[in-house]
């Protein structure tokens, strides 16, 4: 018992920290990639052909841990609005596409680079987002239902914009493979937690094992950002200001942008930051897939390294973004804590 509580105080320490964490594995990867690259490794393959790594693993049990935070509450506050997902899902293919395209206007991109973040605008969002969410108290639920929708969609209306916007540029994604993907990483790990946290919930051991996963996550998401580093850290680093300014303003906008579409529709705090995130960490990952085995594309090497850069610092501002989240309630803990004024004893009259 007593290990337990101090392993949960430490886990706390390390999710309140996590950013600094987080980051310094990725840049003692961009020194030495052979680090981390152990992540990337292909364990097996589904009967789609889904490569698994040891990424996906640590992805799927941090959504296993996402899934023990989760109750019968939030799924009843989820159903109770269904049209956030909708203002969610929206948002996701409306802002990224149309900022990634006034970029490439505004910053008169050269055509390969322009079609490489307009495709990254147009991708679903990324996986990622969901373990953000998780780390800045944003809504889980609702940030997997986000990353769901946005994911079934992603085969009909990715390629429809990017026709579109890219000059006929024509790709294609398979729908049931992609969606596989996600049950296997996300709804069923999360699943899992939510039932065993629905049996256990009132155990008392079962809570202080519970308040460890805050800082297991947050090691599994130091490794998941250490793996794209390995993989893409190069192109991070070779990229030059220009292809990094892009990336950076387009990621910007979509926070900016996402959390703004929460106030306009009047979402909880949680959910905005769930929004923010969701909107503006896309699967950058899908993209560079894209970029690289797409016939049009794959003539245009510069568009895989803007997708690559943006799918490293997708992960590095994300991680900065639920930090800064999660240290501005602690402020405001600390704040309040200051606030209550201390109740003296008073002499009770017989």
């Amino acid at each position: 018992m007593k290990t337990l509580r101090v392993l949960g105080k430490g886990s706390k320490v390390l999710a309140n920290f996590s950013s600094i964490f987080v980051i310094a594995i990725a840049v003692a990867t961009l020194l030495v990639p052979s680090l981390m690259s152990w992540v990337n490794t292909r364990l097996f393959t589904d009967f789609l052909g889904n490569g698994f790594s040891w990424q996906s693993l640590i992805i799927g049990f941090i959504m296993f841990c996402m899934g023990l935070t989760l109750s019968k509450n939030d799924f009843k506050v989820l159903a109770q609005r269904p049209f956030d997902i909708c203002v969610g899902a929206v948002a996701q293919y409306l802002i990224m596409p149309l900022s990634a395209f006034a970029l490439c206007k505004a910053l008169h991109l050269p055509d390969a680079l322009a079609i490489g973040l307009m495709l990254v605008g147009c991708c679903p969002g990324g996986v990622s987002s969901n373990i953000m969410s998780y780390l800045c108290r944003g809504d889980v639920a609702f940030s997997v239902g986000m990353t769901t929708v946005s994911t079934l969609l992603a085969p009909f209306v990715t390629p429809f914009l990017m026709t579109l916007m890219a000059s006929g540029i024509s790709i294609q994604l398979k729908p049931v493979p992609m969606f596989l993907s996600i049950i296997e990483t996300v709804i069923v790990p999360v699943v899992v937690g939510f039932l065993i946290n629905f049996k256990y919930e009132n155990n008392k051991t079962y809570q202080e094992v519970r308040a460890c996963m805050p800082g297991v996550a947050v090691v599994g998401l130091a490794c998941v950002v250490g793996g794209v580093t390995a993989s893409q850290g190069h192109a991070f680093v070779a990229s030059g200001a220009f292809v990094f300014l892009a990336v950076f303003l387009h990621n910007a906008v979509g926070y900016v942008l996402g959390y703004s579409a929460g106030v306009l529709t009047r979402m909880s705090r949680a959910k905005k930051r769930t929004v923010s995130l969701e909107v503006g960490m896309q699967n950058a990952g899908l993209a560079t897939t894209m970029a690289t085995s797409n016939p049009q594309l794959s003539l245009l090497p510069e568009a895989a390294v803007i997708c690559a850069v943006s799918c490293v610092w997708h992960s590095i501002s994300g991680t900065l973004l639920a930090g800064a989240f999660a240290q501005w309630d602690e402020y405001q803990q600390r704040r309040a804590a200051k606030k209550v004024p201390v109740e003296k004893d008073v002499p009770t009259v017989v």
